[in-house]
């Protein structure tokens, strides 16, 4: 695991990396578009990938998109993804569907 993907940054620094409130990183927790690991007495753990992908979700929100627009792109992106993969790992090993 990289230096970017690990946990250990909590929601208060992630808040003036980001600055965005607090109450707004919880909201897209709650809108499913971030995903904080959580300590054992609960607390939010981020990750530096995850500081970015709060930037991206803020400025697309500023642009004018709605929670639901971002969480549908995302999953676009996810699904072409692992087509992809799908695609590399039947060539790899001479699959077909």
């Amino acid at each position: 695991m990289s230096y970017k993907e690990k946990k250990v940054i909590g929601i208060g620094i992630a808040s003036e990396l980001t600055g965005l409130s607090e109450r707004q990183i919880r909201y897209y927790e709650e809108r499913k578009l971030i995903y904080p690991d959580r300590s054992k007495g609960g607390t939010r753990k981020y990750s530096f990938a995850d500081v970015e992908r709060l930037v991206d979700i803020a400025n697309k929100m500023e642009d004018g998109m709605q929670t639901f627009e971002i969480r549908k792109e995302e999953m676009k992106k996810s699904d072409v993804r692992n087509k992809m993969l799908r695609g590399q790992l039947n060539a790899a090993f001479k699959m077909r569907k």
